[in-house]
């Protein structure tokens, strides 16, 4: 890759005459007249590479990341703790380099990656299949309930409000352009309402999507819910934080049919936003109908262990006008990342990070409510997020904690503008008492 475009403007004269074209204005002709900008963009001179790359570093400077912040935001991307194995094996080159396995038989390192990946998914779910991985959470939920539409032959859904708004909003958009209804579910007191949920499932649905852990961290109860749904033959999905069964019951223990959410825990950074990915698991039943890769194991001719893609008739590049959807790639890198970090930290690894983001979330509750400045949003049992109120605006406070170099809470009412001055707070195993308790003096002070 050059760092520099190094052609010359012979070099651009020749190229330009070996397709009879006089000028680059030439390759616009398609493009009518009247939508062309019609002048040069409006950029500063160039720049040298030693004066770029310090207008670069500028603006990268002003940035401010997890590692110079205190960080206390969740809500769908969590500061928990990388070991140094993982970036460390995940950056060597076999593995950065590999895209997805096109060619199977000669991918073999990749595959294993992907087989231990997916039984690891498999088995923190309690489910009985999973694919190779997903772009990210929302189109993972996405695709889960593509796969429900499809298999019930329904054209409408139901999703809690308790869902992430911004699952919500892509899950929305997708389902327009498939003629297929959204409903939301109401909440009661952080939860989705049972009773509201009923008449809408009984009502005939494709699936019903519930968030567990929901998004304002509280552990929802799927037992009724898992009941109602399957007696009206819907399907129901959960969108669960993998760390968090590490303690909590799978959702395959729970009944759920398909389990879809978002990875980036599992040993990737924050990264400013991504690139993360998605994780989907369902049962045998509906495998069938899952999009993306799924690697299986087998023997070779040799009698030696190896690895294929199987269920290839579902996949875009054998049969495409069969294709279960347009995911036609697997985030692999992420997902490699995400096998490492779960064979790292092992069972109880994970289980010992689920059991302290817990203990340390409800000391950190007890501290910010303890005052009386800040009361509890909810009375309901959370994981490692949970929801507080008090009279200052959630934005004043988070400017002010960002003069302490803290990372203050999601702002709710941006979301629910009925949950005006909540604060969603999180806190990971990362977080030390020291830091909760100057959370907990500044906000008071705000």
């Amino acid at each position: 890759m050059h760092r520099y475009l190094p052609h010359t403007e012979d070099d651009e004269r020749l190229m330009l005459e070996s397709i009879g074209a006089k000028s680059t204005d030439d390759l616009f002709t398609d493009i009518p007249r009247e939508l062309r900008l019609g002048r040069k963009l409006n950029l500063n001179n160039s720049l040298s590479e030693i004066e770029l790359s310090d207008h670069m570093k500028g603006l990268s400077n002003k940035n401010k990341s997890s590692d110079n912040l205190i960080c206390f935001l969740g809500a769908g991307a969590y500061d928990h703790f990388i070991p140094s194995v993982v970036k460390h094996l995940a950056m060597r080159s076999e593995f950065y380099t590999a895209y997805t396995p096109y060619q199977p038989e000669i991918s073999q390192g990749t595959l294993q990656a992907i087989f231990e990946y997916q039984t690891m998914i498999c088995s923190l779910t309690g489910m009985d299949v999973t694919n190779a991985s997903m772009y990210d959470g929302a189109t993972a939920c996405v695709e889960a309930a593509m796969m429900a539409v499809e298999n019930a032959r329904r054209s409408s859904i139901i999703v809690s409000r308790t869902v992430h708004p911004e699952v919500r909003k892509v899950l929305k958009s997708y389902m327009r352009f498939r003629d297929v209804e959204v409903i939301e579910a109401d909440m009661a007191d952080g939860i989705t309402d049972v009773e509201k949920l009923k008449p809408l499932v009984e009502a005939g649905t494709a699936r019903v999507i519930v968030q567990n852990p929901n998004f304002f961290g509280i552990i929802e109860d799927l037992t009724e819910i898992e009941k109602m749904v399957h007696a009206n033959k819907a399907l129901l999905i959960d969108y669960a934080d993998p760390i968090s069964l590490g303690i909590l019951k799978s959702p395959g223990e729970s009944g759920v049919d398909i389990v879809a959410g978002e990875g980036q825990s599992l040993g990737n950074s924050l990264s400013f936003g991504g690139p993360y990915l998605g994780f989907l698991a369902t049962t045998s039943k509906l495998m069938r109908k899952m999009p993306g890769r799924i690697v299986g194991q087998s023997e070779d001719a040799d009698d030696k262990r190896a690895f294929v893609l199987t269920l290839q008739a579902r996949e875009q590049h054998i049969r495409r006008y069969k294709a279960t959807s347009n995911i036609c790639s697997n985030q692999g890198l992420n997902a490699l990342a995400a096998a490492i970090y779960m064979t790292t930290m092992g069972k109880k690894g994970l289980k010992e990070v689920a059991e302290q983001s817990a203990k340390k979330a409800h000391y950190a509750m007890k501290q910010l409510t303890s005052s009386g400045k800040f009361k509890p949003l909810f009375n309901k049992p959370f994981f490692k997020e949970f929801a507080v109120m008090g009279e200052t605006p959630a934005g004043k406070i988070n400017d002010e904690l960002l003069k302490h170099n803290i990372l203050g809470g999601f702002e709710l009412n941006n979301e629910y503008p009925e949950l005006k001055n909540g604060l969603l707070i999180c806190v990971t195993e990362k977080r030390t008492k020291a830091q909760i308790d100057k959370l907990a003096q500044e906000m008071e002070v705000v």
